[in-house]
């Protein structure tokens, strides 16, 4: 059966506190086959994959998902502190990105599944369809050791967000919950964590996140929402200073700034020229960007003060973009920085699904459901942690063949040095050196390396 390495167990027996002691025993055992299970991620296949397919006592296990007591959000907590102290240095920013994910799920005793749009399949000209269940993801945008200037995308907290048809045909239905709401509670939940850490606390998220409640939202909680725009967006400047004297209500905005879209080939305008270090899919790229202060408004009661920020293409490859931000202190270049690590929050998707078997679970019960893609969506920043100790030992290689060059250390080798040194940390019978024993050991040493290489 396998057991947790010695240089693991800091790492692990971090989550003990949030399971009595006969869940704890459950929880290592699941955990060791998530990491180290080859195929769909069911409970079965992770007894298997620890040695204890001949338990008569399986039904114990399936209970950890569906009926023992515990909590995700609790476990969250722990998570994110882990990975602040493990990979964020004091005097630097906390980045999170957030975004949401469908997955594929059919059944009729799944209640909360809905039918949306497949962002994966669809087109600007082609709209598919699919059934599932709709998941909201915050993640920690991070470098890791192993990385020279590109960061990842560790899952944090994932959140379950039914479908309108499932509030409406509860026996007690209640008013639907946007996605809009949901991440209003995500933005609530960093303010309380995440501020606490003492560090500046910076949201990135698409043109979806732009709304004026939740900006406003994040600007109350002192949370630096970063969020694409449109170029036709309403900025007014600031109010002038109240004149001494002047009697009547004082304006709450001043003039309308001119649009974005005639800003781009206004010639009067002055752009700055930035080369980033990670940019989509690129190790450089050079950009024009110009910003400034102003007030997003709609009408005479939502006002949302923000920095906004205009990138350009010098080669006119891509189209201008405007970001706003409700930290008015931040600086240009770093609004655009934290933006462009947000492309990461898609390959994890991508990652979690193709390595740690998302969409493989075939849970039906309400708990269970909840339970099981939050936890392998956070399995994938579980696994960096424990590849932080076996990286810093020197004991993590990269797979490079012949036919594929490659430069930089993905999570299939993280995974894979895991996997490794869970497997050699087994007790095996020595013998004395020799020609068989050798043989033998190769033998050994590739059969571990195709455990560790084995993808879902």
């Amino acid at each position: 059966m396998l057991h947790i390495p010695p240089e693991f167990q800091s790492v692990i027996s971090a989550f003990s506190v949030a399971f009595r002691s006969r869940v704890w025993a459950k929880g290592q055992l699941l955990l060791l086959g998530a990491i180290c299970c080859p195929g769909s991620r069911t409970i079965c296949n992770l007894l298997r994959t620890v040695g204890l397919a001949s338990e008569r006592g399986f039904h114990k296990y399936h209970r950890f998902l569906s009926t023992d007591k515990w909590s995700c959000l609790q476990l969250s907590l722990i998570l994110l502190r882990l990975l602040v102290d493990a990979f964020i240095s004091q005097d630097e920013p906390l980045v999170f990105g957030i975004d949401e994910s469908i997955e594929r799920r059919w059944g009729a005793k799944i209640k909360k599944r809905g039918i949306y749009r497949d962002a994966v399949r669809s087109s600007a000209s082609h709209f598919v369809k699919c059934s599932g269940l709709r998941w909201m993801c915050l993640m920690l945008l991070t470098e890791l050791p192993w990385l020279n200037s590109a960061s990842w995308a560790l899952p944090v907290l994932t959140a379950l967000c039914p479908s309108e048809r499932y509030w409406e045909e509860r026996p007690q239905p209640r008013a639907h919950k946007t996605l809009m709401d949901w991440a209003g509670q995500i933005v609530v939940w960093l303010a309380r964590y995440a501020k606490p850490l003492g560090r500046p606390v910076f949201l990135t998220g698409d043109g979806t996140y732009a709304t004026y409640e939740l900006m406003g939202r994040a600007r109350d909680y002192g949370i630096g929402l970063i969020a694409r725009m449109r170029l036709d967006a309403r900025l007014f400047h600031f109010p002038p200073p109240p004149v001494k004297g002047k009697r009547g209500r004082k304006p709450k905005i001043g003039k309308r700034m001119l649009r974005m879209d005639k800003r781009v080939t206004d010639k009067r305008i002055k752009w700055t020229q930035v080369v980033f270090d990670e940019w989509y899919g690129q190790t450089r790229k050079t950009m024009l960007i110009t910003s400034g202060t102003a007030i997003w408004s709609r009408n005479a009661h939502q006002f949302v003060p923000m920095r906004w920020v205009l990138v350009v293409d010098p080669e006119g490859k891509l189209d201008p973009v405007l970001l706003g931000c409700t930290d008015l202190c931040a600086s240009a270049v770093d609004v655009v920085r934290f933006f462009v690590r947000r492309w990461r929050v898609e390959v994890t998707f991508a990652e979690v699904r193709r390595h740690l078997g998302v969409e493989t679970q075939r849970q039906w019960s309400y708990l269970a459901i909840e339970r099981s893609t939050p936890l392998l969506m956070g399995l994938k920043s579980v696994v960096c942690l424990l590849a932080a100790s076996v990286f810093q030992a020197g004991n993590m290689s990269m797979a490079a063949p012949a036919w594929y060059r490659k430069k930089h250390f993905t999570f299939s080798d993280a995974l894979t040095a895991v996997r490794q040194q869970i497997w050699a940390s087994s007790n095996f019978s020595t013998s004395p050196p020799g020609r068989k024993v050798d043989y033998l050991k190769a033998k050994v040493r590739h059969l571990q390396y195709l455990l560790g290489r084995a993808v879902a």
